[in-house]
């Protein structure tokens, strides 16, 4: 497991602050309360690489296969030149992870998807998200593709 997409030289302002902290907790809320009925958010669990302490964050996921038996998220950023801080927790921890998905917390473990297996996955990802292939644009660094797969 790699983890090693480094910072780009431009991009997007990459969201933070104290409304994106409170916006962050309400889609919390929303995805435990729908129990992930009609949306295709989770919530991820990871530990944070400095201090060890649980993070969690609201995260689009892709469907990783057709059996669902994994999913795939994408550290984008929002399209910000540098990688959001859970890329760094699961590049630090990356079998310390957990989601909440439909109801249910699941233990997962992360990987970084690299070459043909990433481009192959960013294809079906760009493709049903525009959104997704906009943040592409707006920076240099390739946007790191994580397969996460139940423990």
């Amino acid at each position: 497991m790699a983890f090693d997409t480094r910072r780009g030289t431009r991009g997007a302002r990459q969201p933070g602050g104290r409304m994106m902290a409170l916006v962050n907790r309400w889609m919390m809320r929303r995805i435990r309360k729908s129990k992930g009925v009609g949306s295709n958010m989770l919530v991820l669990t990871t530990v944070g690489r400095k201090s060890g302490v649980e993070r969690q964050n609201p995260v689009n996921y892709f469907p990783g296969d057709r059996d669902g038996d994994n999913w795939l998220i994408v550290a984008s950023a929002a399209g910000a030149a540098g990688n959001p801080a859970w890329f760094h927790n699961l590049a630090a921890h990356p079998d310390q992870v957990r989601i909440e998905l439909a109801g249910r917390e699941i233990p997962v473990t992360a990987e970084q998807l690299t070459g043909p297996e990433r481009d192959q996955a960013w294809t079906a990802i760009s493709t049903s998200s525009a959104r997704f292939a906009q943040y592409q644009q707006k920076t240099d660094r390739e946007l790191p593709v994580i397969r996460l797969t139940p423990r």
